[in-house]
C-alpha cells in the first residue's frame, strides 16, 4: 500500500526538476515543466491510469469507472512553482492524487477517477496565475496570448516552443457533464491547523481577492526650503494610507497587503511628489470584502482631502469567492473524520485566504479541498515543511473522501 514515505520521496523527485542547481524553480512551457510532466505520467501508469497531456500542457491520467466513458471526479493540484520555492505547495497535492488512485486501483467506482497536474497555477512565468486550470475551466481569454515573460517571450510563442497548437488550446477545456467534481489536497500555506494543533482542515471557501495601484500625488520641492504648512507629501500621505489599510481590513475580517511601495523622485533632499503603492484585498465572501473597500476607500481619500494630496485607484484584478459544495465539503469532512485526527473532535473547517486551481475549476463544477498542516505556516520559501504523520492523516483522508463521494454517487443513481 501506499505510504506517506513514498508521498514524500515523491515530492522530492520533483524536486530534482529544477532550473536552477541552487533553488527548486519550475515555471510554465520549460523544459522543467516537461520533464515533470514526464515522471507524473510514469506514476500515473503505474497507478494504472492512462496519462495524456492537454492542449494546454497539463498531465492527466484516467481510468474508466464500473463502465466505460463514466464522468469523472478529478484529483489533483499543479506541478509549477514560485522561484526559491518550497517542496510542497501544489506538488504535495499532485502526488497524493497519484497515491490515492494507487490505493483504489481495485476498487470499482461509479465514476472515472482522473488525477491531473496543473502546468502553471502560480503565474511565475507570465504574470497571469491559474493558466493550466483556465484552460481546463473553459475560460481562457485569447488576450493573454500577448504576455511575455522576462525575456520577453510571449505565452504564444511559448506555447509554441513547447510542441503546443495555440489554435487548440480550446480542446483542453471540459464540460460540466463530463466531470463530477474536482478535489484537491494542498497544504494550508498558513498557521492556523498548527495553532489547533491539528493536521487536517476542510475548506469552506477560497477567498475572493481584489488588487488595486493607488497613486498618492502631492508636490515635489525643496527638502529645506519648503515650511511645514506648504509641504504636500506624497510619501506621509501614503504612509498613512498603509496604517488605514491595516486597521480597517482587520476590523473588517479581511486580509489586505501593501506589496509594493515606490517613490518620486527618490532623492533625499527632495519631498516625494508621488507615491505609488499596490493593495490587495482578500475575504472569504466577496461581500465582506467589497464592503470593506468601500470604508477604506473612504478614508482614503479622506486622508488626502486633509493633507491637499490628489489620489488616482485602478483595479487590476478581481477574482469572485469560491464557495465549496457543501455535498463535497462534506466528503472531506467525513474522510477527515476517518483518521485518528484529534480523535472524536470536529474536523476544523477553515477558509483559505490563498488561491488555488480550484477556482478555476468552480467554473465548470463542484469543487472540495482538504488542507494539511505545514510547519509554522510557512509556505512559498525553501523552509516550506510537512510532518510525515499529517501527510500519512492526509492520505487516509482523501482516499476516504474519494469513497464517500462514491457512495453518495451510487445512491444517486
Amino acid at each position: 500500500m501506499t505510504t506517506a514515505t513514498a508521498v514524500l520521496a515523491r515530492c522530492a523527485e520533483l524536486d530534482g526538476i529544477s532550473a536552477s542547481p541552487d533553488h527548486l524553480e519550475r515555471v510554465h512551457l520549460t523544459p522543467e515543466h516537461a520533464a515533470a510532466n514526464r515522471l507524473l505520467a510514469g506514476w500515473l501508469t503505474a497507478a494504472g491510469l492512462t496519462p495524456w497531456t492537454d492542449a494546454a500542457g497539463n498531465q492527466w491520467g484516467r481510468r474508466e469507472g464500473s463502465s466505460p466513458g463514466l464522468p469523472a471526479l478529478v484529483l489533483g493540484s499543479h506541478l509549477d512553482t514560485v522561484p526559491d520555492a518550497g517542496s510542497f505547495d501544489g506538488m504535495l497535492g499532485v502526488v497524493l492524487a497519484v497515491a490515492v488512485a494507487e490505493r483504489l486501483r481495485g476498487t470499482d467506482l461509479p465514476f472515472a477517477l482522473e488525477v491531473v497536474g496543473f502546468s502553471d497555477e502560480e503565474g511565475a512565468r507570465f504574470g497571469k496565475a491559474l493558466l493550466g486550470s483556465s484552460a481546463v475551466a473553459g475560460t481562457w481569454d485569447d488576450a493573454w496570448w500577448a504576455q511575455t515573460d522576462a525575456a520577453g517571450v510571449s505565452l504564444q510563442r511559448a506555447f509554441t516552443d513547447f510542441g503546443l497548437d495555440p489554435d487548440r488550446v480550446g480542446d483542453a477545456a471540459r464540460t460540466p457533464g463530463e466531470l463530477i467534481g474536482y478535489l484537491e489536497a494542498h497544504i494550508e500555506q498558513g498557521p492556523r491547523l498548527e495553532a489547533a494543533g491539528r493536521s487536517l482542515g476542510s475548506v469552506t471557501a477560497i477567498a475572493g481577492a481584489r488588487r488595486f495601484t493607488l497613486a498618492v500625488l502631492g508636490e515635489a520641492r525643496h527638502a529645506g526650503g519648503t515650511p511645514w504648512e506648504r509641504r504636500r507629501d506624497a510619501l506621509v500621505g501614503a504612509a498613512e494610507v498603509v496604517v488605514a489599510v491595516e486597521r480597517v481590513a482587520r476590523a473588517g475580517g479581511c486580509i489586505a497587503t501593501v506589496g509594493r511601495l515606490e517613490v518620486r523622485p527618490g532623492a533625499v533632499n527632495v519631498i516625494p511628489g508621488r507615491a505609488d503603492l499596490t493593495l490587495d484585498l482578500r475575504a472569504a465572501t466577496d461581500g465582506q470584502r467589497d464592503g470593506t473597500w468601500a470604508v477604506l476607500h473612504a478614508e482614503i481619500e479622506g486622508i488626502c482631502r486633509r493633507r491637499g494630496l490628489g489620489l488616482e485607484v485602478v483595479e487590476t484584478h478581481r477574482a469572485a469567492a469560491v464557495p465549496c459544495a457543501p455535498w463535497l465539503q462534506a466528503a472531506v469532512a467525513a474522510g477527515i473524520g476517518a483518521t485518528d485526527d484529534a480523535g472524536a473532535a470536529e474536523p476544523v473547517e477553515l477558509w483559505s485566504p490563498a488561491g488555488h486551481d480550484a477556482m478555476a475549476l468552480a467554473a465548470v463544477t463542484d469543487v472540495g479541498m482538504l488542507f494539511l498542516r505545514c510547519t509554522d505556516g510557512i509556505s512559498h520559501s525553501p523552509d516550506e515543511a510537512v510532518r510525515e504523520v499529517d501527510v500519512a492523516r492526509g492520505l487516509d483522508a482523501f482516499t476516504a473522501a474519494v469513497r464517500h463521494v462514491a457512495a453518495v454517487v451510487a445512491a444517486r443513481a
